[in-house]
């Protein structure tokens, strides 16, 4: 179990709570030393005083209970003696002993004697001297009630729940800047740049920090745009020459056909393999999400495979809830998940969508019959231009699942690989259904 809290808003709330904490103690410990035991000296020593004179020139004790200088005394002072069995019945067996009280009252006697305080109506001392052994006398303390200390148990909690309360706040103002920088770092760690963060907010650490990360994002967003354009330009200079190539190949006398397929062949593949880069560079970050039935997509996507001759199954859930996403986008997954399943196994494929109410996601799952990728592979099969073993062939770009995860990841989804028990991969996506931000 870990004490400390990782957050920088808990650390702070809890070194607050902490020294708090510690002021507490001391200034308890502090009206204890310097108010409340020097208070309950005078007490006892005016209490010993009261005592002295009820006892003053009488040897016998019985005489004081008969005089009517006990009444007298009663009357002016509220102080009365009982014996044993009197006291008894008058308090005493509620009252509570206490041994501090007695050794400051044997002292100030100069006997030995033995207090309990007892409560009723009011406090009262009950005082018994070996002077007068069998004696008790009560002594009323009027003005010394229980709601007396109420003022500062009442000031202290409202401290302490006002320093908490303080102190949660101020950690909360301190590290909002610092929740809008990991809400900006994810988005741009998916691939989106938002707008610069504000730089006069929080403290001069986080100035700085978020003047940097601002400086990032714009670099990164540059690069981003290079690497655009680069390809772009790349794209459109190949497709010239391999148009000409193309047409070339048109040409050539039909005994030499074989040849002129095969041309064929490579160009459209090369065309592919461009159109997987732009596809990796752009996947759709201009298109609106729309509210959209994963169900719909994934029967218009088997209806147009059907020419592949190959048996599609699908489980879908009628009872699917429709989420915001792009269509285009999971219309581009969906594609790349289908033609990977049929390009890498001979079997039937299988497709199927669930709805998980408690963790509020709706899931898509794809099965193929093939060889499957060895377990070692499977956590860099999402990089860029990866590609499995040599189970699995060696065509295409190693872009397909690159191209999936991103579109996954814009949609703040997750996507999972692994290998079916009875042979086969299985690839599934989880998209939620309110995702963090917006997709709009």
């Amino acid at each position: 179990m870990r004490l400390v809290p990782r957050s920088a808003f808990g650390q702070t709330v809890f070194l607050i709570a902490l020294l708090l904490l510690i002021n507490q103690l001391v200034s308890y410990l502090s009206v204890a030393l310097y108010v409340i035991k020097p208070s309950t000296q005078q007490i006892t020593h005016l209490v010993a005083k009261q005592i002295k004179v009820v006892f003053i020139d009488v040897d016998n004790p019985q005489l004081l209970l008969d005089s009517p200088i006990n009444a007298r005394l009663q009357q002016v002072t509220g102080i009365e003696v009982y014996t044993e069995a009197e006291a008894m019945q008058q308090g005493l067996t509620e009252a509570r002993y206490y041994a501090y009280f007695s050794d400051l009252m044997s002292k100030e006697l100069a006997s030995k004697a033995e207090v309990r305080v007892g409560q009723g109506d009011s406090y009262a001392f009950w005082v018994q001297s070996s002077q007068a052994a069998g004696y008790w006398i009560k002594v009323p303390l009027t003005g010394l009630d229980e709601t007396d200390f109420s003022p500062l148990t009442f000031y202290l909690l409202l401290i302490g729940i006002l320093s908490v309360g303080g102190a949660w706040l101020f950690a909360r103002q301190l590290n909002r800047p610092l929740k809008s920088l990991q809400l900006a770092a994810l988005q741009v760690g998916r691939g989106e740049f938002p707008a610069p963060l504000a730089e006069q907010k929080g403290s001069t650490e986080v100035i700085a920090v978020t003047k940097a990360f601002n400086y990032m994002a714009r670099g990164i967003q540059q690069l981003e745009k290079d690497r655009a354009l680069l390809m772009a330009g790349v794209s459109h200079d190949l497709r010239t020459p391999l148009t000409r190539i193309r047409l070339a190949s048109e040409m050539m006398h039909e005994q030499d056909s074989w040849v002129r397929d095969g041309i064929i062949n490579d160009i459209e593949d090369m065309n592919a393999i461009i159109d997987q880069f732009i596809d990796y560079l752009r996947h759709h970050k201009e298109e609106v999400a729309e509210k959209e039935n994963l169900n719909n997509l994934i029967r218009e996507l088997v209806q147009a495979e059907l020419v592949q001759q190959r048996a599609i199954s699908t489980d879908l859930d009628t009872n699917l809830p429709f989420i915001y996403l792009r269509r285009i986008a999971i219309k581009r997954l969906l594609n790349n998940l289908l033609e990977n399943a049929l390009r890498y196994s001979e079997g039937a494929i299988e497709i199927s969508s669930g709805y998980e109410r408690k963790k509020k996601r709706v899931f898509i799952q794809v099965r193929d019959h093939g060889p499957g990728i060895p377990e070692t592979n499977i956590p860099t099969m999402f990089q860029p231009f990866t590609q499995g073993d040599e189970a699995r062939g060696s065509s295409g770009s190693g872009l397909g699942l690159a191209i999936i995860k991103k579109i996954v990841d814009m949609h703040h989804g997750e996507i999972e690989l692994h290998n079916h028990v009875e042979g086969g991969l299985v690839v599934s996506i989880y998209l939620p259904i309110k995702p963090k931000s917006k997709l709009l």
